[in-house]
């Protein structure tokens, strides 16, 4: 039977639905695709149930209409200021003198053993690093002597309220939810390379209504964050400067917006009709692309102060990689080098196969990606096309002893 993984990425502005088959050689072939402009959902929280739910809807009925599959259950994509991270240590004995996978999950399940408001549930229990007997570095510990195995996680928890609603959004789509993942998570999955990861590297998935950052240092995740800024506050600030519509706003921003206002010549123009105007007059791209180049130095400055707050700034000699629909804006990396300090590129997804015309850009790679840590989370003898059963909440013990399970199926070989 084929491998089928599906993605839901509810994002600010768009729903994108992607069902792909996994392919001998790993890769993903889309069969289906259902993008649908995003209702209801603002800075990457709900705040309109039924329009929220209505656009999930569509976007899953047009993805089952192009792949002529049933979806049954998908792994959706989760932003928004309400999610928060923790690093904590757990500790096992190993009586026996040889480490087993069971021990490997104790370590994890005392790392999970912290005080979470009650209004939080945890999302993600992610492993960066592994010490044995005092030694660090340790990557593969089944197998090895020791007495004394500890393991550090990075938890990231979100808003159980929050989480509840999108569940209920997705769920009125017929869909149940294998796994929330956070989108700067998944957006690495297809965007950075392993030996970024193993430098240390950040990546910043920036989307309509926020900018996700994780920041990866010796290939596992050491920080992530979520701000609520995007493209979104750029295309508002158009509209306010030029005295435009959000609507010719956006437009304008992706057909003439320009990051760095000295590549603009003072001499170009283009045209539109402005509020209190009765006919189209011209406005100067280089008025625009001033208007743009601040509001990204802005955003790019919150950034750094988030990196340097996480203490790991000296530690990115990879620089950052830049995703999303905003990073699309041309001379964005340039301007995020010069205010960070640091190599910047912008990246998206890469060697597409299927129905993949429309979606060759940085804003599809949060779409791309949970498709990639759906393979990543699953044992390769189980196709996840079986995965409609219903599933716990993820708040729930068992349901963590499920992450467990599936964090050590990505650790093993």
């Amino acid at each position: 039977m084929d491998e089928i993984v599906v993605g839901i990425d509810v994002g600010t502005t768009k729903v994108c639905t992607l069902v792909g088959r996994v392919e001998d050689d790993k890769s993903i072939r889309i069969l289906g695709v259902g993008i649908e402009p995003s209702e209801g959902i603002r800075k990457g929280i709900v705040v309109d149930l039924p329009a929220a739910s209505r656009a999930i809807k569509r976007s899953v009925e047009k993805a089952e209409s192009t792949s002529g599959l049933e979806i049954t259950s998908a792994f959706v994509s989760l932003a928004g200021a309400h999610v928060a991270s923790v690093n904590s240590r757990g500790a096992a004995g190993i009586p026996g003198g040889i480490i087993e996978v069971h021990d490997l999950a104790r370590a994890l399940e005392q790392a999970q053993a912290i005080a979470i408001p009650h209004d939080r549930e945890i999302i993600h229990v992610i492993q960066r690093g592994i010490t044995v007997d005092g030694q660090e570095g340790v990557k593969t510990p089944v197998g090895m002597h020791g007495y004394k195995l500890e393991v550090e996680t990075h938890i990231i928890t979100a808003a159980s309220a929050t989480v509840d609603n999108l569940r209920q959004c997705v769920g009125a789509a017929g869909v149940e939810i294998q796994q929330f993942v956070l989108n700067p998570l998944a957006s690495a999955e297809i965007v950075l390379t392993e030996q970024e990861r193993e430098m240390g590297v950040a990546v910043c998935d920036i989307g309509g209504g926020t900018t996700d950052l994780a920041i990866y240092v010796d290939g596992d995740v050491w920080h992530t964050m979520v701000l609520a800024v995007g493209g979104n506050h750029v295309t508002q600030d158009i509209a306010h400067g030029l005295r435009l519509s959000l609507t010719q706003a956006e437009e304008v921003k992706k057909q003439q917006g320009h990051a760095v206002k000295s590549d603009v010549g003072a001499d170009e123009y283009f045209l539109m009709r402005p509020f209190g105007e009765d006919k189209d007059i011209r406005i100067s791209r280089h008025d625009l692309a001033m208007i743009i180049e601040a509001r990204v130095e802005e955003t790019f400055n919150l950034i750094l102060q988030e990196i340097k707050r996480s203490g790991y700034d000296g530690l990115l000699p990879a620089g950052m990689v830049l995703t999303g629909g905003t990073s699309a804006l041309p001379g964005i990396n340039r301007v995020a080098a010069g205010v960070l300090g640091m190599p910047v590129r912008t990246a998206q997804p890469q060697n597409l196969k299927g129905l993949v015309d429309k979606l060759n850009s940085p804003m599809y790679s949060t779409s791309f990606g949970l498709l990639q840590w759906a393979i990543s989370m699953h044992d390769h003898q189980v196709a996840v096309s079986t995965g409609g059963k219903r599933r716990k909440p993820r708040g729930d013990r068992s349901s963590n002893m499920d992450s467990v399970k599936s964090w050590l199926k990505r650790l093993l070989p």
